[in-house]
């Protein structure tokens, strides 16, 4: 069984010692506040490790975020320093010029889903260019990694990386270990553009995908389920950043 407190307890430990060899005593973590669940308590996490001082987040809305009101939730009850950004007019500006050049009606749901993700990455380690002696949060975990829910050069990258070996079930059961509002803990998580949640996207829940990751149980959709995870093992080592692998199971 996974053990939530110990490797709560392990990353803590891991996050300040990360930040001990890459860093100093002001060196700052900054993320993106989603208003989601892995970067809330991503967020939290690092607030416990190194003090809410040492945590700037940024809320990047790509034009409208219709849960922006949960980002500004997260900062606020956290009490951490924050910037909003809104990337719509840059994202606007280069769907436009790329449109034109390639002679494009419509650009593709690929673009249209990858670009924002890159672009609040470019935004971050601008961000923190500015800010300076900071390093950039990757808050993904590993059941979007493994099924391919995530953007190479987007949201896959970062400095370091909290959750890559940590299921989404085992992030949540350590968010609800930290100093945050349940609700946000038990959001469903979507990618905030289709008004879908990722289970609705998937066709599975992620139950079933954590059961198959850790216990390789075969549930229902057992086999568009290991087609998507051999169809994404590419990425898994494109982008090695450090992370986080205490991950204590008894």
């Amino acid at each position: 069984m996974f053990n939530a407190k110990k490797t709560k307890e392990n990353l803590i430990n891991w996050i300040k010692e990360w930040f001990s060899k890459n860093g100093n005593s002001d060196t700052k973590a900054i993320l993106g506040i989603s208003g989601g669940k892995d970067s809330t308590i991503c967020a939290a996490l690092l607030v416990e490790a190194l003090g809410k001082d040492r945590v700037y987040g940024v809320l990047m809305p790509n034009n409208v975020q219709s849960d922006i009101d949960d980002s500004l939730t997260v900062v606020n009850h956290l009490g951490i320093e924050y910037s909003i950004i809104n990337i719509g007019e840059t994202y606007n500006a280069l769907s436009k010029e790329i449109s034109d050049k390639l002679s494009l009606e419509n650009l593709s749901h690929q673009y249209k889903t990858n670009t924002p993700a890159r672009l609040r990455m470019v935004t971050l380690y601008g961000v923190g260019a500015i800010i300076g002696n900071t390093r950039v949060c990757n808050t993904g975990n590993m059941s979007e990694l493994m099924v391919g829910y995530t953007t190479l050069y987007g949201d896959l990258a970062g400095d370091f990386a909290m959750f890559n070996h940590l299921t989404k079930s085992e992030v949540v059961e350590i968010g609800q270990l930290c100093d945050i509002p349940e609700y946000l803990v038990r959001k469903a998580p979507g990618d905030g553009m289709s008004g879908k949640t990722d289970e609705d996207s998937y066709g599975f829940t992620y139950d079933e995908l954590d059961a198959y990751i850790r216990e390789n149980k075969q549930g229902p959709n057992y086999e568009v389920i290991k087609n998507k995870i051999k169809a994404n093992t590419f990425k898994h080592h494109i982008l090695n950043i450090p992370s986080f692998t205490n991950v204590v199971i008894e």
